[in-house]
């Protein structure tokens, strides 16, 4: 028996996909309002291009191919899942996480040399705003990494695949929010 959730829809759309979608909406607000900010406020104070010249770009260029390697796995994912193969697309999903493990683990190194050499979250407007984007980033990336080991424990069992898509649907936002961020607080110096 399939739950309700899948079986019921809205406006056209499977209520689960409805839900992410609603999510991504919500999460394009916040995103966009913090974004919109950073870029007004930096476009009117020229003492951040100096204070963004601390920022490593190599860091935030691997972290960048970190993850959008993982979404390519999270696609992998959803098209192993679209042709009933659960097991395949758990393990995608898995590659998917160490994508997120990794790219936590580098942010974490990256700001602990950062503040080692003084660029604290108090250091400056610039340094506010880049843990403030950065750290949200990160806390959306950590929580789509659990969830989509939940999902990925059920698609091992062939249970719940058509959850593979809607995690994807999340993680591939989470990608999205850091091709904004890697250039805006990266490159633009």
């Amino acid at each position: 028996m399939r739950p309700v959730a899948t079986t019921r829809s809205t406006a056209g759309l499977p209520t689960g996909l409805l839900a992410v979608w609603w999510v991504v909406a919500s999460e394009i607000v916040i995103f966009g309002g913090l974004l919109s900010s950073y870029i007004m406020y930096r476009l009117s104070h020229d003492a951040w291009a100096g204070q963004a010249a601390n920022t490593n770009t190599w860091i935030g260029a691997f972290n960048t191919l970190v993850l959008l390697t993982s979404s390519l796995f999270a696609v992998l994912g959803h098209q192993a899942a679209e042709k009933g193969d659960g097991k395949k697309a758990a393990r995608f999903l898995y590659y998917t996480i160490g994508g997120a493990a990794t790219f936590v683990t580098v942010k974490a190194l990256e700001w602990n040399m950062e503040i080692s050499h003084g660029f604290t979250i108090t250091a400056s407007t610039f340094w506010s705003f880049y843990y403030t984007a950065a750290g949200i980033h990160a806390l959306h990336v950590i929580a789509g990494a659990i969830i989509m080991a939940i999902v990925a424990r059920d698609a091992a069992k062939g249970l719940e695949l058509h959850r593979v898509e809607l995690i994807g649907i999340y993680w591939h936002f989470v990608d999205i929010v850091w091709i904004f961020l890697f250039p805006l607080l990266y490159i633009a110096k």
